[in-house]
This record gives structure tokens, C-alpha cells and sequence, in this order.
């Protein structure tokens, strides 16, 4: 059926969306635009030539013992920016989750975009799996802070921050898990990040961080692909197995084996998250220490 309006409807219909227009605003609008210009800030400094490549500026005196600035003849004729053409962007070879330790979406969102805060992440998914993505993969993100896996200390330059909405004594939705679930799949597959490389805030900063908590499901996230989880068959580890050397090799910093215990048994283990290693804990390690 073809519907027809009068004048007098059509102008409704106009001032109806305009209306609904105002609504949708979107209210990040200004942090959106401030984004902008400080990624093309970035991109400006990126064209600036190392100082190795320009000139280099001679002081020299005259007679009186004035100063004399001059550049170096032989700098300016023998330029030292030679563009090499084989290079691209880095790519994150990490995974770090986390939970936002916050009572709503919006109020995570909005910590992301206050000057004050100085923390944000890649991506924020909420409750109901709406995935918001608040930074380009390829920009560092300030969401691991002081930590340390492995031989890494700056987990920020190396990695991607995915931020649950969950205020850390909670479940985690169905709707959520399936929303990062689809997110890590993109994230594997587009920079070939390592089985292993998918890990948790309390992984790298034990002393400082417990998130995600002990609700979320590792195990789940192993079976997709995304970092290890022990087998049902637990092989019993022999005399020799040194605990706090598979901790290390893992990817735990030690110097701290206490943080270090209690961050691994809230990851692998999940209840009686304490620095005390049972027999059953030590069959843990060991299984999960063999795929290093």
C-alpha cells in the first residue's frame, strides 16, 4: 500500500526526526574530536625527521669572540635520512583482560574520557555484549600499568586492554562472553597472536590487580583458543619439579612468589586463592608448565 501525507503531516514527520536527531546526539562527541586530534598530532611527529637526520648546527666564534651558529657544510650536503621502504605498523602480541571493577557501563565509558583518570583500553564490553571499541589496535593503550610477564615490562607498547563490565563480585553474562569470545577470534586472526599471549591484568601485576576475578571462565576461553587451561587428566609431576621455576617460565615474576602463587591459583585454580601451592595445585602448574 503507498501511503500519502499532507503537508501539514510531513511537517510532523520533520520535526518528529529532528527531534529524535537532538536524542541520538552522541554525547562523546568532543572526546571523539579530541581523539582525532591527537592521533593526528601523532601522526605529525611520526613525519619528523630523526636529528641525526638534519643538519647539525656548528658554534663558532669570531675575532671578538662573538658566537656564530652555522650549520655544518658537511651535514647539509651529505643528508642523513635515508627513507628505508620495507616497514609497516607494530602489531600487539598480547591480550590483557581485565574487569572494570565499576557499577555500569556508562560509568567505565565515561572514566575512559575524563582528563583525570589517565586509564583507558581498547575495548569495553558490557553486560548485554555491545562491544565499544575506544582506541585503534595499533595506539598504545594505558590500561596494563606497572607489571611485568616473562622478560616484558612494558606491557603497554606490546599488547591490546579489553575491559569487562563487571564489578568484580559478579558472574559474567553469556551474552558478554560470547561478545569477547568473538572479539579474541578477530584479534588472533588478524595479528597471529600466540595461543599462550592471552592473559590477565592479576597475571602481570599481581601485587596491584585481582581482575578478572575468580568468575571468569579461562577454561572456556582455552577451549577456544585463547591461552591454556590444564587437561582432566593430570599427570603427577616427578620429584624434581621446581614450582617456582615453571611460575617463572609461564610467564609470572617471581620476585614477589607469594603475588605470584596467589595471582596463578586465581587464574588456574579459582577458589582458596591464597600463596599456598597443595599437591592438587602443584599437578596444576606442572600441566600447564609442560606447553611452555
Amino acid at each position: 500500500m503507498i501511503r500519502t501525507y499532507t503537508i501539514q503531516g510531513a511537517v510532523s514527520l520533520i520535526g518528529a526526526a529532528v527531534m529524535l536527531s537532538a536524542c541520538s546526539t552522541n554525547r562523546y562527541a568532543e572526546t571523539n574530536r579530541i581523539y582525532k586530534k591527537q592521533l593526528k598530532a601523532l601522526t605529525e611527529q611520526m613525519r619528523e625527521p630523526l636529528p641525526y637526520a638534519t643538519p647539525r648546527l656548528v658554534t663558532t666564534y669570531d675575532t671578538s669572540g662573538r658566537v656564530l651558529i652555522s650549520e655544518d657544510s658537511q651535514a647539509k650536503d651529505h643528508p642523513r635520512w635515508v627513507g628505508a621502504i620495507h616497514f609497516n605498523l607494530r602489531k600487539p602480541n598480547y591480550v590483557v583482560i581485565h574487569h572494570t571493577a565499576q557499577d555500569s557501563l556508562q560509568q567505565t565509558l565515561r572514566t575512559f574520557t575524563v582528563p583525570h583518570a589517565q586509564v583507558s583500553a581498547h575495548y569495553v564490553i558490557g553486560r548485554d555484549g555491545e562491544v565499544y571499541q575506544m582506541l585503534s589496535d595499533y595506539v598504545r593503550a594505558w590500561h596494563a600499568g606497572a607489571g611485568k610477564w616473562g622478560s616484558v615490562t612494558d606491557l603497554n607498547s606490546v599488547s591490546l586492554g579489553i575491559e569487562l563490565d563487571n564489578n568484580g563480585s559478579e558472574p559474567f553474562s553469556e551474552a558478554q562472553i560470547h561478545s569477547l569470545l568473538n572479539v579474541l577470534d578477530t584479534l588472533k586472526r588478524k595479528y597471529n597472536i600466540p595461543t599462550a599471549n592471552f592473559i590477565a591484568h592479576s597475571d602481570i601485576a599481581p601485587t596491584r590487580k585481582v581482575d578478572p576475578s575468580a568468575f571468569f571462565p579461562w577454561k572456556r576461553l582455552a577451549e577456544n583458543g585463547f591461552g591454556y587451561w590444564p587437561s582432566d587428566s593430570l599427570a603427577t609431576p616427578p620429584e624434581h619439579f621446581n614450582a617456582v621455576d615453571a611460575l617463572r617460565i609461564i610467564g609470572y615474576d617471581t620476585s614477589n612468589l607469594d603475588a605470584a602463587t596467589r595471582a596463578f591459583k586465581l587464574h588456574y585454580i579459582q577458589h582458596e586463592v591464597n600463596a599456598v601451592l597443595t599437591d592438587d595445585d602443584r599437578c596444576v602448574l606442572y600441566n600447564l608448565y609442560l606447553n611452555y
